[in-house]
């Protein structure tokens, strides 16, 4: 991974056009901020997160999602690049946490316990991710479901030229019967029944179809099946928060283990 952050300003004009671009539009604003940090490294990041950058330094990928979104998301994007203050990044390139957080576990504590936005969702780590347990004990399935998951979407979002929003739009359209969309329904079914295997809950009936939701029809669990999802999540929740209390160890965060 490359470390541009704190480039001195000779290294910066060795990219002359993009350097003037900057130069242009980024150095008259700065000459006027009160912070001399940013008045002074003009060419520099204001905000440069130097913990997250130090996070992912060892990793060529990471997770995102993006902050205010209808679909909530997570996606793998190369970690050479400035990540915008606009994504929650997730410091893992393991593929049973994107199959994870892609779970219908994981969007349905997010919208639950989230604000929103009109009709979109804000993604706040602190209420989702941070308070949302964590399997216990991994499923080797996830991995595999993964890497599928991803390279599937991937490929179905080149051929089709969309992107995730315009994709999830057609996996929630019963009209939409193509084979790549066909084949990511089915592949998200999966990594939900191997979700449910790895919290010790084989009883749940992890059957997705066409269903009315609070944002409009869903190819999902019945409503019936989410809110039994909630409510052991949310039990599991009190459950963990009190073995913390009393001392307990509690999952490392944000791995999994893979088993």
């Amino acid at each position: 991974m490359i470390n541009f952050h704190d480039w001195p300003e000779e290294r910066a004009q060795s990219y002359p056009e993009v350097f003037d671009i900057v130069e242009r539009l980024v150095k008259p604003v700065r000459a006027q901020n009160s912070r001399a940090a940013r008045r002074d490294r003009w060419w520099q990041f204001a905000e440069r997160a130097p913990k997250l950058y130090e996070a992912v330094r060892e990793l060529d990928r990471v997770l995102v999602v993006a902050r205010v979104s209808r679909t909530a998301m997570p996606a793998m994007v190369p970690t050479g690049q400035v990540m915008n203050e606009k994504i929650v990044v997730f410091p893992t390139d393991q593929p049973e946490m994107l199959a994870f957080l892609d779970s219908t576990f994981h969007s349905l504590w997010a919208w639950n316990y989230s604000a929103t936005l009109k009709t979109d969702l804000q993604y706040a780590p602190s209420d989702v991710f941070e308070t949302l347990p964590l399997p216990r004990t991994g499923n080797t399935t996830l991995r595999d479901l993964g890497n599928l998951l991803g390279d599937t979407r991937t490929k179905i979002m080149r051929e089709r030229g969309e992107g995730l929003t315009k994709l999830y739009n057609a996996i929630h359209d019963d009209s939409v019967i193509d084979s790549g969309v066909r084949q990511l329904r089915d592949i998200h079914e999966s990594v939900d029944r191997a979700i449910a295997e790895s919290y010790g809950w084989p009883d749940l009936d992890i059957t997705h179809g066409f269903h009315k939701v609070r944002r409009g029809q869903q190819h999902t669990l019945a409503p019936n099946v989410q809110v039994e999802i909630i409510d052991r999540l949310l039990e599991l929740n009190h459950g963990r928060h009190n073995s913390e209390v009393e001392g307990a160890a509690s999952p490392s965060r944000p791995h999994m283990s893979a088993g």
